[in-house]
């Protein structure tokens, strides 16, 4: 028998491993039918959580398939197979946060901001143990903050910025002890916050900006947050000074504690160096600077605007190598611009602007850095202007109206290829505009006037140049004929200059001209005859010249002006009939030679110092400033009154075959009320379709537009009342009508704010339909504050009532905040393009509401521009460059809201500022020659005890309506400055 021996070495080495196999293979087996099942278990909840939401149509890719995982969805991220985030942002979602969210054991991120959800503060989120980042941002969430939201205690990461969250910040935030990024601006707390939360050494990002709390000053102790690098408490009610113990948070970037009634110095310590004073002994130079390689200091943004505070600007910013953004405007600052500023290397943005700085600009300014934006205005400034501020060849804005600078503009200024705007204005500078100034190709405006500038006009000019101002000046010689080229000029304001020759014909043909002004000029000759180019023309004035001949009777024909002067000439003629056709709000003819009997439409008081000084002219009613007519004078008139005969006969025929067609097409509309009528709800409703149509009638008829009238209805016994627009498409403007009713449908339907009025439901026929909204009791705002000038039986307002300022102040809030709703909190922000006081309705409490939403339009995204076919929107409320381009954004509903303030405070309408420009331009000419504005507040709130809110108010009307749209505020910082202006004083 063979004897057995062992196995090898080798063999009996792997023996125990070969052993494991199965082991191993079984194990492996089981991890990928958990891993399965958690997959399976995961995508279930998924399919639930779109089912609960309505099924968005964005997560439609969301459906059971075995072609690929939903990990691989967009919106999904996995770790080893499981769900760990949810960015479900933008995504139209308006259903509450449902509890078996948390089913996804594993999550760790979940993002739900930009939708439409509503409700409070989602507590079933607790469940979800291992969240670490919640965004709820840009949302409708509100009430309070849970007072046991510390129970979310991995959060490392909690953004509930811009919602209606309100009441107090609870002190259980500070407990979040993991916190590195915490976002709570732009929402309603109207209380405390916990000053516990500065104790929480992990922050990093603290945003608290553009809340209403209780008035409170900064805490004395920020010594915690070693870790913090933005830092915002911008238009928070905080008030007192800015403590130094700020410079303990030695890793800030970003600070921001503007538009608050912050007072005292800039205390120079908190920008200042830990160990500054080590370093003035050890490392000091010969001259007793610092050098630049011990500068450690992260600060790269400082924004203290919109204060009160004083003194001079400390020459510590100076160590500062990494600022980018000094903003300090809107102070009471004095002193002046320290040298060291403008050396510093990383400098791109300084606003000084509306401060009472003096002396000279530092001529290094630009020499070091790349310079943005340079912004000085309205100061007192001397001295001449920096040479290098476009050394970077980076420099977008430049404004230094307003100063006492002098000497020549520097010559750079002609090689600076991307600056977009020039505001210089009311100094003292002289010689000539550098030439390449006028060529720049992104220059659009260039406002000299106020100078003592000098030269000719500029043969050819910049393409994107839309406003030219330089009235005032001493510029002369000819307007040359290439002015043909200058096809984007929207203003054009030359006037009290040297300029002779003619007005030429190729000024004529430039189709976006919305004002020229060239009075007290030395022009001479004919007016050109073929003007009909100027279709958008609104102001003109050509007064104090010696221009001679007839007034060409096409400027009758202008569809849109409102304000001509031509006096001081030597005119001769008649008045052209055509100016019978002009809806004139200014017009001056005085001191010319003109002759005739006024036209009819002028023979009135309002136009009683429009004629004097023309012996030749006369008019039928004796309280006319100018000679009475007699037989002899009229005797020349009579061709043109039987001309006049035979038009009247015409248009009698007219109307005739107008009131049959419209007889014919009532008895077609009666038909269309036999059809069965389609009511879409969009609130719960407590009446039908039959309630609204038998109360159409003439009775209950409350207003009349271009697309319809609208009615007051009772719906039921109860008394509760709605406002219905009735829109009938029998008209030529069928198209227009329709895509009116679908915009207010799409966009009314599918928002709700409470400064936005409700759209209940909608009723429609094939070519009637019917909008039904909440009734507002006190009509319109614009009935309101224009009932003594345009009042009528039906006006709803009583006229032994005035809107007191506190009303007119919350009105302006309210409009704001309905406007920043559609701007900033909806997943596509709405342009109005209709923002006016009559559009704005007042309820029971004179809580204002934002109607009429027949030419709204949806953006793709924030800020981007959309092309319109045709300029749409209501005189002197449009934007200057909507326009010009027909392009819109979110700024020329800024621009038209501006407006409304304007009118609030003054009590004027938009088209009534003074001669030659609307309320708009007027109130800005006023305020920018120092004018107080007590003169032009409206009698009826002249009361001192509101004088410096209204005269805020005010200003910020004129901020918003600044010609340039990039220099306009946002509507969510008009609404911050509004909340500022209604806080009572301390």
């Amino acid at each position: 028998m063979p004897r057995l021996t062992s196995s090898p070495p080798h063999i009996r080495f792997f023996f125990p491993f070969f052993s494991y196999i199965p082991c191993v293979v079984f194990l492996c087996f089981l991890s990928h039918a958990a891993e399965s099942q958690i997959q399976d278990q995961e995508l279930q909840v998924l399919l639930k959580l779109r089912q609960s939401w309505q099924e968005p149509s964005s997560l439609d890719h969301w459906v059971a398939s075995n072609s690929s995982s939903h990990c691989a969805w967009p919106e999904i991220k996995c770790q080893e197979g499981s769900i760990t985030e949810l960015n479900l942002t933008n995504l139209s979602i308006n259903y509450s946060t449902p509890p078996f969210i948390c089913d996804l054991k594993n999550l760790t991120k979940l993002d739900l901001s930009y939708n439409n959800i509503t409700g409070e503060f989602p507590t079933v989120l607790y469940n979800c143990s291992k969240l670490v980042y919640l965004d709820l941002s840009k949302n409708h969430f509100e009430g309070p903050i849970p007072s046991d939201i510390n129970r979310m205690a991995n959060l490392q990461v909690l953004i509930l910025a811009d919602n209606s969250f309100s009441f107090d910040v609870p002190a259980s935030v500070a407990r979040l002890q993991r916190l590195r990024i915490l976002h709570l601006y732009m929402s309603e707390y109207n209380g405390t916050y916990p000053e516990e939360i500065f104790g929480l050494s992990a922050l990093e990002e603290l945003r608290l900006e553009y809340n209403k709390f209780v008035p409170s000053q900064l805490p004395q102790n920020f010594t915690v947050l070693k870790k913090l690098r933005f830092f915002s408490m911008a238009q928070t009610n905080l008030y007192g000074g800015i403590p130094e113990t700020v410079s303990d948070m030695e890793a800030l970037e970003h600070l921001d504690l503007g538009k608050n009634p912050l007072t005292g110095e800039i205390p120079a310590s908190i920008f200042a160096l830990r160990s500054l004073s080590e370093l003035y002994v050890y490392e000091t130079n010969v001259s007793g600077s610092i050098p630049q390689a011990v500068s450690a200091v992260n600060l790269s943004v400082i924004d203290l605007s919109l204060n009160n505070l004083m003194g001079n600007i400390p020459e510590v910013f100076g160590q500062l190598k990494n600022l980018y953004s000094l903003n300090l405007e809107f102070n009471q600052l004095s002193g002046g611009i320290p040298e060291v500023i403008a050396s510093l290397p990383a400098l791109s943005d300084i606003k000084l602007s509306n401060n009472n700085i003096s002396g000279t600009i530092p001529p290094d300014f630009g020499k070091f850095s790349p310079l943005r934006r340079f912004e000085v205005a309205f100061n007192n400034l001397t001295g001449a202007f920096p040479e290098h501020l476009c050394h970077g060849g980076t420099l977008f804005g430049l404004a230094a109206m307003d100063n006492n600078l002098s000497g020549e503009l520097p010559k750079s200024l002609g090689n600076c290829s991307t600056l977009s705007h020039v505001l210089l204005h009311n100094n003292g500078f002289t010689g000539n505009v550098p030439g390449g100034l006028w060529m720049l190709r992104n220059l659009t405006a260039l406002l000299l006037s106020g100078n003592g500038l000098t030269g000719e006009l500029p043969r050819e000019l910049s393409p994107n140049l839309t406003r030219i101002e330089m009235s005032n000046n001493k510029f002369f010689g000819k307007i040359p004929s290439t002015v043909s080229s200058w096809r984007n000029l929207v203003v054009f304001d030359a006037s009290n200059n040297l300029l002779s020759g003619t007005v030429p014909a190729e000024l004529t043909v430039l189709p976006s001209l919305t004002t020229l002004l060239f009075g007290q000029n030395k022009l001479s000759g004919n007016l050109p005859t073929d003007i009909i180019s100027w279709k958008s023309l609104t102001t003109l004035n050509l007064s104090h010249n010696k221009i001679s001949g007839p007034i060409p009777s096409k400027i009758g024909l202008l569809p849109v002006l409102t304000q001509l002067d031509l006096s001081d000439n030597q005119l001769s003629g008649l008045i052209p009939p055509e100016f019978g056709q002009l809806n004139l709000n200014r017009l001056n003819l005085s001191s010319n030679r003109l002759r005739g009997e006024i036209p009819s439409l002028y023979d009135n008081t309002a136009y009683d110092t429009s004629f004097l000084n023309n012996p030749g002219l006369c008019a039928s009613n004796s309280f006319m400033r100018i000679n009475v007519c007699t037989t002899q004078s009229r005797r020349s008139s009579k061709i043109n009154l039987t001309l006049i005969v035979i038009l009247a006969i015409a248009a009698a025929m007219c109307v005739l075959l107008v009131v049959l067609f419209m007889i014919r097409a009532s008895r077609k509309n009666r038909s269309r009320f036999d059809s069965t009528p389609k009511l879409t709800p969009f609130q719960s409703l407590n009446f039908t379709e039959s309630n609204i149509l038998s109360e159409l009638k003439e009775p209950n008829v409350i207003g009349s537009g271009g697309s319809g009238k609208v009615y007051r209805v009772v719906v039921n016994p109860s008394g509760d009342t709605v406002a219905v627009k009735r829109i009938l498409n029998n008209q030529k403007l069928d198209e227009k009508l329709e895509k009116q009713f679908v915009a207010e449908v799409e966009i009314l339907g599918n928002i709700k704010h409470r400064h936005i009025v409700k759209l209940l439901c909608c009723i429609s026929w094939e070519k009637s339909k019917l909008l039904v909204y909440e009734y507002m009791e006190n009509s319109s705002l614009d009935r309101w504050l224009h009932k003594k000038k345009r009042s009528s039986p039906n006006s709803g307002v009583a006229n032994n009532m005035i809107l007191d300022w506190p009303k007119r102040l919350q009105i302006a809030l309210g409009v704001a905040e309905g406007l920043c709703y559609m701007h900033h909190g909806c997943s596509s922000p709405i342009i109005h393009r209709d923002v006016k006081s009559s559009n704005i309705l007042l309820d029971s409490e004179f809580k204002a509401k934002i109607a009429d939403f027949g030419l709204a339009r949806m953006l793709a995204k924030p800020g981007e521009a959309v092309s319109m076919t045709s300029v749409a929107g209501s005189f002197g409320y449009l934007a200057p460059e909507y326009n010009h381009t027909k392009r819109v954004n979110e700024k020329i509903d800024v621009y038209s809201f501006g407006v409304v303030l304007l009118e609030l405070t003054t009590g004027r309408e938009p088209c009534e500022g003074n001669e030659d420009m609307g309320l708009a331009e007027w109130a800005w000419f006023h305020f920018n020659h120092g004018k107080p504005i007590s003169d032009v507040i409206d009698e009826e709130i002249r009361d001192n005890s509101y004088l410096d809110q209204i005269s805020n108010v005010f200003k910020l009307g004129i901020f918003c309506t600044a010609r340039l749209p990039s220099t306009r505020p946002t509507i969510k910082e008009v609404v911050q400055m509004l909340l500022k202006c209604s806080d009572p004083p301390l």
